[in-house]
Formats: structure tokens, sequence, C-alpha cells
């Protein structure tokens, strides 16, 4: 079978477990053909991604914030990085199947990020599980998958609004989430968070490689085409502090980090 329909079948996997495990496969397997995009028909893509029954999935606002001092805290903030690393592993096998006519590399690139991504869910899943909690006991928000049906049609947009714009904001987030686990107590936490670190940057600098890549083959210039992407897209409005460091090591130029500093 194809690296592409396996891709494509991992992505419907409701079980959360069950889908770390079937990208887990698909790397051991090796390096099967890259193949073309699988043969989808309706209703398969209102179908994407499979989901558990639970979390219940409500509005950014709807959110409840909660201290981390408190047991219960900790656990509603581990819940919310797993589910962000869950739609991290959706995502990398969506850009798989769903996009053609890129090099064998860049369909190989993207299923490690979705391996790696899987170890980071069940990372903070068995640390969750640790504290008496669950995957699904806490609500939680779309808004990573939310951007990809945006840009379902576009793989351009995909890869600056994706990896480059919501994926790139954890490299600013994850050393202030760990060290708020750390004052509270929580070293494994924290420790988590620091393999987290380590790993989105280079997942941050596969997608810079490859929207650079494309840019490249259409003729267009990165920082301009990521700002009129940006805008017709409706991204989010980035807002520091940043992790200027972590952006330089995952493929942020100077100019776009002057333009990033300066909006």
């Amino acid at each position: 079978m194809s690296l592409r329909q396996l891709a494509l079948d991992a992505l419907l996997v409701d079980s959360p477990d069950a889908k770390c495990a079937a990208v887990q496969s698909i790397v051991r397997s090796g390096e099967p053909p890259i193949g073309a995009a699988p043969d989808v028909r309706q209703p398969i893509p209102a179908a994407l991604p499979g989901r558990p029954a639970r979390p219940l999935l409500v509005p950014p606002a709807q959110l409840a914030q909660r201290p981390v001092n408190t047991l219960a805290g900790r656990a509603a903030l581990i819940h919310a990085l797993a589910h962000i690393e869950l739609n991290a592993v959706n995502l990398a096998l969506d850009i798989v199947w769903r996009f053609d006519g890129m090099p064998a590399d860049f369909y190989r690139d993207w299923i490690g990020v979705a391996a790696e991504e899987a170890c980071h869910f069940q990372l903070l899943h068995e640390h969750l599980q640790a504290t008496g909690f669950a995957y699904g006991d806490f609500p939680a928000h779309n808004g990573l998958w939310e951007m990809a049906e945006k840009t379902r049609g576009d793989l351009l947009a995909r890869l600056a609004l994706v990896p480059r714009t919501l994926e790139a904001r954890g490299l600013d987030a994850a050393p202030l989430i760990r060290d708020k686990l750390q004052r509270a107590g929580d070293d494994k936490g924290a420790a988590i968070l620091e393999i987290i670190l380590r790993e989105e940057i280079g997942h941050v600098a596969i997608g810079n490689r490859w929207y650079r890549w494309l840019c490249g083959q259409r003729g267009l210039d990165p920082l301009a085409c990521y700002s009129e992407l940006a805008q017709r897209h409706r991204a989010p409005r980035l807002r520091g502090p940043f992790n200027l460091e972590a952006r330089r090591a995952a493929g942020f130029d100077e100019h776009e980090l002057a333009a990033l500093t300066a909006r």
C-alpha cells in the first residue's frame, strides 16, 4: 500500500492511541512507495479527521482558565497540550495524502513529523493519566483543524499558516509553559515540554523549507506572499513575546523576524 493511502487510513482512525500506533507502524514499515493521491469520494472528506467521541469541542473563549497550582489545573493544561499534539498528528497526515505533485522527500518529511507528534501525544497522555485524568476529560477547541479546512485547496497557504504560523506559536509558548509547570512542581511535565520544544523546532523548519521551495517554484517572494496569505485566510494576529532564538533555529530569517516583531 502506498504511503499516501496509509496516511489517509491513519487520519480516519477515531481512537487516538490507535491513530498513533498506525503512524508509528508506517514509519517502522520502511519506505513504502509514495503513490498518487488516494481516490477519495464523498462522504469520506466530511469524516476527516477521525476523532473520539470526547473531548467536547467548544469555542476557545468557552475554555475555563484554571490555576496550575492545583492538580485539576495542571491536568487541564496537560490535556490542552495533548489535544494540540493530536491535532498536529492529523495535520501532518492530512498534508501527506491531500496534496499532489511534491517531491518524495516532502511526503517522507511529514510522515516523520506525524510520528514525532504521535510520541508527543503519548508522552502527554501518559502524564495526564498519572494525575488521574484521561484525554477527553476536559473540553477543547478546534482552531488548528479549522485552519486546515481553510487551506485544504492550497498547499502554499497550508504551509504558510499551519506550520509557519499556528505551530510556530508553540515555539513561543513552550518555554513559558515549561517554566510554569516547573514552578508548580511538575518536573515531569516540564521535561516533556523541553522534548516537545526541541522537536517542534525541527517541524517548523520543515514547514519553512517546503514553503520557501514552493515559493521558489512559483516565483513568489516569501515575505510578501506570507502577508497576503495571512490576510486572505484571516490568520490570527501574532503577539509577543517571541522566542526569536527558537524561530531562528527553525529557519525564519531576519527579515521575517523583523516583520513579525514590527506587527
